[in-house]
């Protein structure tokens, strides 16, 4: 059968076609080691146009010889998906326990693999250790000198071999766009974060300082949009050292078959008051939730990789992209499948290969965006 174009095989789906139809829209490739070859690996297609190209990993996904050739293969670049993170390191006050994130930082340094730092500070109470979050400081001096304790100890450890940093991640309420509170702004207020990057830029001064969040185009995420804006100009106003935007880049309440043209005019608006500012922008966790998306695997790979190709065609065209990672490269690895969960129980496919390890038409999307794309100039080695 011969292949069906992105628009046919969107419409297919749209219409909601049997899967005999969606079935010319499938891409045949097999993983590194199947019998059909992939073509040129992404990391290459990225890097001939100027572009990073990685993965999140973890370290217990060393221990799967199938995750590390498909990474080997595919990727130039790596994140730690949970190491780098407050809970893992610092998991109570009298605890340092960086054994995950140094098999990360070995596998990646023999391996040839340049590696991201994800995160220093996840402004985030849900999601930062609960001694941290019962401490009360007397002053906002203490504050700042427990946060640069923790940061420097955590930078300083793999500075210089991490060439960029998510400094802060998720400091902006996704509802109300406001500032988020926790134990350590209590005293500080947002001079935390002004602290945290300054902190970063000490002790990493050649590396690529980023904040991240997972604001997105759905029409849910508008508060958290402007409210982003909002403090990335207050950032850039009080002089704080900041490189760019990490676009975290999950499609996880309205859907692929949501992306519509007032969306993407809509978020086309966001991007440029970005790089407006003068800030590159990174896809930094990409992947497609298909919580609602009916069961048939044809369907939902048709339009997962439609939504894939028009997304980075939108966002390929920003010079300014300098990167991109997906959040994981195996199905039934990704974090999708416990976050908001299908109500049949069928297994979710969010990512570029599936839980047999075959490549799915969502890399071959991700393959053709990347040899669709215009060069731009690369982000510091």
């Amino acid at each position: 059968m011969n292949q069906l174009s992105r628009r046919e095989c969107l419409a297919l789906a749209g219409g909601g076609s049997a899967a005999l139809g969606l079935a010319g829209c499938v891409n045949a490739a097999t993983t590194p080691d199947g019998d059909m070859p992939l073509g040129p690996p992404l990391r290459t297609l990225a890097s001939e146009k100027g572009l990073r190209f990685g993965s999140a990993m973890s370290s217990g996904q060393l221990d799967d010889a199938k995750y590390r050739e498909i990474m080997l293969f595919e990727c130039g670049t790596m994140v730690a998906e949970n190491e780098h993170k407050w809970y893992t390191i610092f998991p109570d006050p009298d605890t340092v326990n960086f054994a995950p994130a140094d098999r990360l930082a070995t596998f990646a340094g023999e391996n040839g693999l340049t590696m991201r730092g994800h995160t220093l500070l996840w402004h985030r109470e849900m999601w930062s250790p609960e001694w941290v979050n019962a401490l009360e400081f007397s002053s906002a001096s203490e504050t700042a000198d427990f946060v640069e304790q923790k940061i420097s100890l955590i930078v300083d450890r793999y500075a210089p071999a991490i060439y960029a940093w998510d400094v802060v991640n998720e400091a902006i309420d996704d509802e109300t766009g406001e500032f988020r509170q926790t134990s350590l702004s209590a005293k500080m207020g947002e001079q935390l974060i002004d602290h945290a990057f300054h902190v970063a830029k000490a002790h990493a001064p050649d590396a690529t300082l980023t904040y991240n969040d997972f604001m997105s185009w759905e029409s849910t995420s508008a508060a958290h949009r402007t409210g982003v804006l909002r403090f990335l100009e207050r950032l850039k106003a009080r002089g704080v050292p900041i490189d760019g935007l990490g676009l975290q880049s999950h499609s996880n309440y309205e859907m692929p078959n949501e992306f519509t043209r007032a969306r993407q005019r809509d978020w086309v608006a966001f991007c440029d008051e970005v790089v407006g500012m003068g800030l590159d922008i990174y896809i930094t966790e990409f992947d497609v939730n298909d919580t609602r998306l009916k069961p048939d695997i044809a369907y939902r790979d048709a339009l997962i990789a439609s939504y894939t190709r028009d997304y980075f065609d939108l966002m390929l065209a920003y010079p300014q992209l300098k990167e991109v990672l997906v959040w994981g490269m195996v199905d039934d690895q990704n974090w999708l499948q416990t976050f908001l969960p299908r109500t049949d129980d069928v297994e979710k496919r969010p990512t570029v290969y599936d839980s047999d390890y075959k490549a799915k038409s969502m890399r071959r999307a991700l393959a053709d965006a990347f040899n669709a794309a215009a060069y731009r100039q690369p982000m510091a080695p």
